[in-house]
């Protein structure tokens, strides 16, 4: 082993962080109070702040939460100002650089967002463009940096569209400017809708678009040559919404259910969260935010395994003329209980009995992945879960395969828009038969999932 390969290792045991440190951020206190408010959260979940796994989660979501709302701290004028280069042939007004019209435009700039209505991650695939005047341009790079200083804030996708908008036409004083965003929030998971809705999807979308100068008019041409390069690259917008439309809309969480507020422990919590971010609680906007994020965690506190297995069994099963059954693609929400961020997807159970035996009733297998679900979680011990009590009930041979979109993926971490994440847990003969494995595998439906990354 080489001397680099040691120093790996001892990082490795002593639990060093590979590129840096946040120490100065921990130590702040902002972050403190933002700790403090989070172990009451958990307490009013009935979580143990000092059990093993969930005694740093504190920590880390005040660092996640800091992190992702880093741009209350950034000013656009830094960025824009030292980044403006001549360009011989522009004219005044009119923009024509490299050929008639001078559009230039950057697409399929990914970011994610923080929900003012509810305090969860949503996802931005933002599409930014202007028409460059006064014999000037901007390096492109900083269209995407200007843009991720307003989507690191609270935000709702019409207002990150204009403030988008608004601070590239200040800075860069082009004769137009054109945004569009393609967003996603995570639904408010509903129990009655997943028990029976295998196809439940895990995603609300929206577009919106936001012009200035010669795209405020929103069938100008300039909006034509807009569009016409989304289309040459096979991104697909929908008419322009009304902004009538956007109000109270885009969050699930006005719909999902009355406001209650059922802890004013927790409520006030979040408050205090808000404002250690820079925000201020009583802004319109952010009234109702903390019984929302309330409302939404209380999805998740421990309850009791409420599912009526009427002494169902198997029986014993032999390793002859046994059966393959199996349940795919049963729905699941989860909260990721590292970073109290949602995880959700799909699970896949398979199991063995003997010929001729009744298999597990559907209802009573969604059950067991909603009760093991719908509490703070990991995915690899959800897997777990699962598996031994489909083992219990069938007779020890169980396999079960997890895939799952993770937020804390997308606003944390590797940030990778899309990543899929598969776990499996098998007992019994699945253990330690690969056909038998395999067998279930191939049963599983070949959908696109690219970028999955599995672990065992």
């Amino acid at each position: 082993m080489g001397v680099g390969e040691c120093h790996f290792c001892i990082e490795l045991e002593n639990g060093t962080e590979m590129g840096g440190n946040d120490f100065g951020l921990e130590k702040e206190t902002q972050t403190i109070a933002i700790e403090d408010a989070v172990k009451v959260l958990l307490q009013g979940l009935g979580e143990d702040i000092n059990r093993e796994g969930i005694k740093k989660t504190p920590l880390r979501v005040a660092k996640a939460l800091r992190e992702g709302t880093i741009g209350y701290k950034q000013k656009v004028k830094d960025i824009v100002q030292g980044a403006l280069f001549p360009e011989v042939g522009l004219h005044d007004g009119v923009g024509h650089a490299g050929g008639a019209g001078g559009l230039v435009i950057v697409r399929d700039l990914d970011f994610f967002s923080y929900c003012e209505s509810c305090l969860l991650p949503f996802q931005v695939k933002c599409h930014v463009g202007y028409v460059p005047s006064g014999e000037r341009v901007v390096g492109l790079s900083k269209l995407s940096r200007v843009a991720g200083v307003f989507a690191k804030r609270l935000q709702d996708p019409q207002r990150l569209a204009d403030e988008i908008c608004s601070a590239l036409h200040l800075g860069i004083n082009p004769a137009g400017v054109a945004v569009i965003l393609q967003c996603l929030h995570i639904h408010f998971p509903n129990l009655d809708s997943v028990c029976h809705d295998s196809k439940h999807q895990g995603w609300i979308k929206v577009h919106v678009s936001s012009g200035s100068g010669v795209f405020e008019n929103e069938n100008s041409h300039a909006w034509g040559d807009f569009m016409g390069l989304l289309k040459f690259r096979g991104v697909a917008v929908e008419k322009f919404p009304t902004r009538d439309s956007m109000t109270k809309s885009w969050c699930p969480s006005y719909g999902s259910s009355e406001i209650v507020a059922a802890n004013p422990g927790m409520v006030a919590a979040v408050a205090s969260i808000l404002r250690s971010l820079g925000e201020d609680p009583s802004r319109k906007e952010l009234v109702e935010t903390p019984c929302h994020f309330v409302n939404w965690l209380m999805n998740f506190q421990n309850t009791k395994l409420e599912m009526a297995l009427n002494g169902f069994t198997c029986g014993e099963c032999s390793h002859n003329h046994q059966q393959m059954h199996s349940e795919l693609n049963l729905s699941f929400w989860s909260q990721c209980e590292h970073h109290l961020l949602p995880f959700h997807g799909v699970v896949h159970v398979g199991y063995l009995c003997p010929e001729g035996s009744k298999p597990i009733e559907k209802s009573v297998v969604q059950s067991i992945v909603h009760y093991y679900g719908f509490k703070l979680q990991v995915q690899e011990r959800l897997s777990r879960q699962i598996a031994e009590t489909v083992s219990s009930i069938t007779g020890g041979d169980a396999m079960v395969v997890v895939e799952a979109y993770h937020t804390c993926m997308i606003s944390r971490g590797i940030e990778k828009f899309g990543s899929n994440t598969a776990t499996v847990a098998v007992t019994g003969r699945f253990s330690t038969d690969p056909a038998a494995r395999a067998m279930f595998l191939d049963i599983i439906p070949n959908i696109a999932t690219s970028g999955i990354a599995v672990k065992t």
